[in-house]
Protein backbone atom coordinates (compact mmCIF):
# COMPACT_ATOMS: atom_id res chain seq x y z
CA UNK A 1 0.00 0.00 0.00
CA UNK A 2 1.45 2.90 -0.76
CA UNK A 3 1.41 6.28 1.22
CA UNK A 4 -0.04 9.66 -0.34
CA UNK A 5 0.46 13.05 1.03
CA UNK A 6 -2.34 15.47 -0.19
CA UNK A 7 -1.40 18.85 0.16
CA UNK A 8 -4.54 21.14 -0.75
CA UNK A 9 -5.93 24.00 1.10
CA UNK A 10 -9.83 23.18 -0.19
CA UNK A 11 -11.27 21.52 2.69
CA UNK A 12 -13.72 19.89 0.12
CA UNK A 13 -11.26 19.50 -2.44
CA UNK A 14 -8.57 17.48 -0.32
CA UNK A 15 -11.28 15.33 1.60
CA UNK A 16 -12.81 13.97 -1.93
CA UNK A 17 -8.73 13.42 -3.26
CA UNK A 18 -8.31 11.17 -0.08
CA UNK A 19 -11.39 9.63 0.09
CA UNK A 20 -11.09 8.88 -3.66
CA UNK A 21 -7.36 7.44 -3.16
CA UNK A 22 -8.33 5.70 -0.44
CA UNK A 23 -10.75 3.50 -2.96
CA UNK A 24 -8.07 3.18 -5.22
CA UNK A 25 -6.30 1.19 -1.97
CA UNK A 26 -3.79 3.96 -1.06
CA UNK A 27 -3.01 5.21 2.70
CA UNK A 28 -3.66 8.79 1.78
CA UNK A 29 -2.99 12.27 4.98
CA UNK A 30 -3.82 15.52 4.17
CA UNK A 31 -2.13 18.73 4.83
CA UNK A 32 -3.54 22.15 4.27
CA UNK A 33 -1.19 24.56 3.98
CA UNK A 34 3.04 24.53 2.74
CA UNK A 35 4.31 24.69 6.23
CA UNK A 36 2.46 21.48 7.63
CA UNK A 37 3.85 19.80 4.47
CA UNK A 38 7.18 20.46 4.74
CA UNK A 39 6.73 19.43 8.75
CA UNK A 40 5.92 16.08 7.98
CA UNK A 41 7.51 15.21 4.44
CA UNK A 42 11.06 16.18 6.24
CA UNK A 43 9.87 14.10 9.43
CA UNK A 44 12.26 11.24 9.49
CA UNK A 45 9.38 9.13 11.45
CA UNK A 46 7.04 9.75 8.93
CA UNK A 47 7.63 8.31 4.91
CA UNK A 48 5.40 9.41 1.90
CA UNK A 49 5.59 7.71 -1.16
CA UNK A 50 4.43 10.29 -3.05
CA UNK A 51 2.65 14.27 -2.88
CA UNK A 52 -0.29 15.83 -4.58
CA UNK A 53 0.67 19.57 -4.38
CA UNK A 54 -1.44 22.57 -4.85
CA UNK A 55 0.74 25.41 -6.08
CA UNK A 56 -2.08 28.09 -4.39
CA UNK A 57 -1.32 27.89 -0.38
CA UNK A 58 -1.50 29.90 2.00
CA UNK A 59 1.60 30.87 3.57
CA UNK A 60 4.34 28.55 2.09
CA UNK A 61 3.17 28.05 -1.77
CA UNK A 62 3.47 24.62 -4.07
CA UNK A 63 6.38 25.81 -5.66
CA UNK A 64 8.27 26.99 -2.15
CA UNK A 65 7.60 23.66 -1.04
CA UNK A 66 9.03 21.18 -3.58
CA UNK A 67 12.30 23.65 -3.88
CA UNK A 68 12.78 23.13 -0.07
CA UNK A 69 12.07 19.40 -0.21
CA UNK A 70 14.97 19.05 -2.95
CA UNK A 71 16.97 21.02 -1.15
CA UNK A 72 16.76 18.98 1.61
CA UNK A 73 17.83 15.79 -0.43
CA UNK A 74 13.88 14.52 -0.26
CA UNK A 75 13.34 13.34 -3.51
CA UNK A 76 9.75 12.47 -3.27
CA UNK A 77 7.88 11.70 -6.34
CA UNK A 78 5.85 14.97 -6.39
CA UNK A 79 2.25 15.68 -8.49
CA UNK A 80 1.22 19.30 -8.86
CA UNK A 81 -1.77 20.23 -9.06
CA UNK A 82 -1.89 23.76 -11.01
CA UNK A 83 -4.80 26.10 -10.98
CA UNK A 84 -4.16 27.21 -14.78
CA UNK A 85 -2.45 25.17 -17.32
CA UNK A 86 0.05 27.99 -18.24
CA UNK A 87 2.88 26.46 -19.81
CA UNK A 88 5.21 28.85 -17.45
CA UNK A 89 2.91 27.72 -14.14
CA UNK A 90 4.11 24.38 -15.37
CA UNK A 91 7.72 24.87 -16.14
CA UNK A 92 8.12 26.77 -13.06
CA UNK A 93 6.87 23.53 -11.02
CA UNK A 94 9.34 21.43 -13.38
CA UNK A 95 11.98 23.65 -12.18
CA UNK A 96 10.70 23.52 -8.59
CA UNK A 97 10.86 19.57 -8.44
CA UNK A 98 8.11 18.34 -9.36
CA UNK A 99 7.40 15.41 -11.32
CA UNK A 100 4.65 15.80 -13.05
CA UNK A 101 1.73 18.22 -13.06
CA UNK A 102 -2.17 18.15 -13.82
CA UNK A 103 -4.04 22.10 -14.46
CA UNK A 104 -7.84 22.72 -12.64
CA UNK A 105 -10.00 21.46 -12.97
CA UNK A 106 -9.37 17.72 -13.32
CA UNK A 107 -10.97 14.48 -14.41
CA UNK A 108 -10.44 12.43 -11.18
CA UNK A 109 -9.64 9.41 -13.24
CA UNK A 110 -6.53 11.57 -15.14
CA UNK A 111 -5.12 12.43 -11.72
CA UNK A 112 -4.82 8.86 -10.24
CA UNK A 113 -3.23 7.45 -13.62
CA UNK A 114 -0.94 9.91 -13.47
CA UNK A 115 -0.35 9.51 -9.43
CA UNK A 116 -0.17 6.17 -10.12
CA UNK A 117 2.63 6.51 -13.02
CA UNK A 118 4.57 7.88 -10.80
CA UNK A 119 4.16 5.27 -8.16
CA UNK A 120 5.12 2.73 -10.45
CA UNK A 121 8.38 4.39 -12.02
CA UNK A 122 9.71 4.87 -8.12
CA UNK A 123 8.96 1.54 -7.33
CA UNK A 124 10.67 0.09 -10.80
CA UNK A 125 13.37 2.44 -10.39
CA UNK A 126 14.16 0.80 -6.74
CA UNK A 127 13.65 -2.84 -7.61
CA UNK A 128 15.58 -2.93 -11.09
CA UNK A 129 19.05 -4.07 -11.13
CA UNK A 130 21.45 -1.57 -12.79
CA UNK A 131 23.16 -3.19 -16.10
CA UNK A 132 26.89 -2.58 -16.65
CA UNK A 133 27.62 1.01 -17.62
CA UNK A 134 27.99 2.16 -21.25
CA UNK A 135 27.73 4.98 -23.50
CA UNK A 136 25.16 5.59 -25.85
CA UNK A 137 25.28 5.03 -29.24
CA UNK A 138 24.52 7.97 -31.33
CA UNK A 139 20.91 8.16 -32.78
CA UNK A 140 20.88 8.39 -36.52
CA UNK A 141 18.96 11.18 -38.02
CA UNK A 142 16.20 8.73 -39.07
CA UNK A 143 16.35 6.54 -36.21
CA UNK A 144 13.21 7.13 -33.56
CA UNK A 145 14.23 8.03 -30.12
CA UNK A 146 13.31 5.17 -28.13
CA UNK A 147 14.48 3.85 -24.55
CA UNK A 148 15.95 0.94 -26.32
CA UNK A 149 18.59 3.07 -28.00
CA UNK A 150 20.30 4.34 -24.75
CA UNK A 151 22.29 2.71 -22.05
CA UNK A 152 20.44 3.42 -18.15
CA UNK A 153 23.67 4.38 -17.64
CA UNK A 154 25.69 6.96 -19.72
CA UNK A 155 29.02 7.98 -19.03
CA UNK A 156 30.78 11.30 -20.35
CA UNK A 157 34.17 13.18 -20.06
CA UNK A 158 34.61 11.35 -16.39
CA UNK A 159 30.99 12.26 -15.71
CA UNK A 160 27.95 9.28 -15.46
CA UNK A 161 24.23 9.70 -15.16
CA UNK A 162 22.06 6.81 -13.73
CA UNK A 163 18.87 7.52 -15.37
CA UNK A 164 16.96 4.34 -13.31
CA UNK A 165 18.49 5.89 -9.88
CA UNK A 166 18.25 9.51 -10.74
CA UNK A 167 21.59 10.24 -9.97
CA UNK A 168 24.52 12.32 -11.61
CA UNK A 169 28.09 12.18 -10.66
CA UNK A 170 29.75 14.91 -11.47
CA UNK A 171 32.91 16.85 -10.35
CA UNK A 172 33.44 14.80 -7.59
CA UNK A 173 29.57 15.23 -6.75
CA UNK A 174 26.77 13.22 -6.84
CA UNK A 175 23.08 14.61 -7.18
CA UNK A 176 20.34 13.61 -7.06
CA UNK A 177 18.07 14.28 -10.02
CA UNK A 178 14.56 14.88 -9.91
CA UNK A 179 12.38 12.49 -13.07
CA UNK A 180 12.24 15.65 -14.48
CA UNK A 181 15.52 16.73 -14.92
CA UNK A 182 16.78 13.20 -15.74
CA UNK A 183 14.52 12.87 -18.29
CA UNK A 184 15.48 16.13 -19.99
CA UNK A 185 19.10 15.08 -19.88
CA UNK A 186 18.19 11.89 -21.62
CA UNK A 187 16.19 13.15 -24.46
CA UNK A 188 19.14 15.50 -25.16
CA UNK A 189 21.97 12.54 -24.44
CA UNK A 190 19.77 10.46 -27.05
CA UNK A 191 20.01 13.16 -29.48
CA UNK A 192 23.96 14.31 -29.18
CA UNK A 193 25.62 16.37 -31.46
CA UNK A 194 22.03 16.98 -32.82
CA UNK A 195 20.48 20.73 -32.43
CA UNK A 196 17.45 20.32 -30.20
CA UNK A 197 14.60 23.16 -30.60
CA UNK A 198 12.92 24.51 -27.73
CA UNK A 199 9.70 23.53 -28.92
CA UNK A 200 10.59 19.76 -29.56
CA UNK A 201 11.93 19.66 -25.73
CA UNK A 202 8.69 21.43 -24.45
CA UNK A 203 6.80 19.02 -26.43
CA UNK A 204 8.19 15.48 -26.09
CA UNK A 205 9.17 16.07 -22.47
CA UNK A 206 6.90 18.12 -20.50
CA UNK A 207 3.67 17.73 -22.89
CA UNK A 208 3.22 21.41 -23.71
CA UNK A 209 2.11 22.03 -27.01
CA UNK A 210 0.45 25.81 -26.59
CA UNK A 211 2.47 28.49 -27.35
CA UNK A 212 4.43 29.81 -25.33
CA UNK A 213 7.44 32.14 -24.35
CA UNK A 214 10.05 29.11 -24.96
CA UNK A 215 12.94 31.21 -23.41
CA UNK A 216 11.03 30.12 -20.37
CA UNK A 217 13.06 26.77 -20.44
CA UNK A 218 16.69 28.68 -20.12
CA UNK A 219 15.98 28.72 -16.53
CA UNK A 220 16.16 24.81 -16.67
CA UNK A 221 19.25 24.59 -18.73
CA UNK A 222 21.06 26.62 -16.31
CA UNK A 223 20.63 24.59 -13.79
CA UNK A 224 21.46 21.66 -15.25
CA UNK A 225 24.45 23.48 -16.30
CA UNK A 226 25.72 24.07 -12.71
CA UNK A 227 25.60 20.17 -12.57
CA UNK A 228 27.73 19.23 -15.32
CA UNK A 229 29.93 21.91 -16.48
CA UNK A 230 33.21 22.80 -14.87
CA UNK A 231 32.28 26.60 -15.76
CA UNK A 232 28.61 26.97 -16.42
CA UNK A 233 29.38 30.75 -18.30
CA UNK A 234 31.17 28.54 -20.46
CA UNK A 235 29.11 25.47 -21.35
CA UNK A 236 30.89 22.65 -23.38
CA UNK A 237 28.31 20.20 -22.86
CA UNK A 238 24.88 21.83 -22.60
CA UNK A 239 25.73 23.99 -25.92
CA UNK A 240 23.14 27.03 -26.81
CA UNK A 241 22.58 26.98 -30.38
CA UNK A 242 21.13 31.05 -30.96
CA UNK A 243 17.97 31.52 -31.82
CA UNK A 244 16.91 27.76 -32.17
CA UNK A 245 17.69 25.35 -29.26
CA UNK A 246 20.31 23.09 -27.46
CA UNK A 247 23.09 20.39 -28.43
CA UNK A 248 24.71 17.79 -25.78
CA UNK A 249 27.87 17.00 -26.87
CA UNK A 250 29.15 14.37 -24.84
CA UNK A 251 33.34 14.78 -25.53
CA UNK A 252 33.66 18.49 -26.89
CA UNK A 253 37.11 19.91 -28.64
Amino acid sequence: MSRVLVVEDEAHLAQGLRFNLQAEGHDVEVAGDGEDALLRLLDRAERFDAVVLDVMLPGKSGFEVAALLRERKNYVPILMLTARGRPEDVLQGFASGADDYLPKPFELAILIARLDGLLRRSVWMKQTAVPVAGNAPPATPNEPLMPENLADKFQFAGKSIDFRELELRSLGNIIHLTVMEAEFLRYLVRSAGRVVSRKVLLEEVWGLHEDTDTRAIDNFVVRLRRYIEEDPSRPKHLQTVRGVGYRFVAEPE
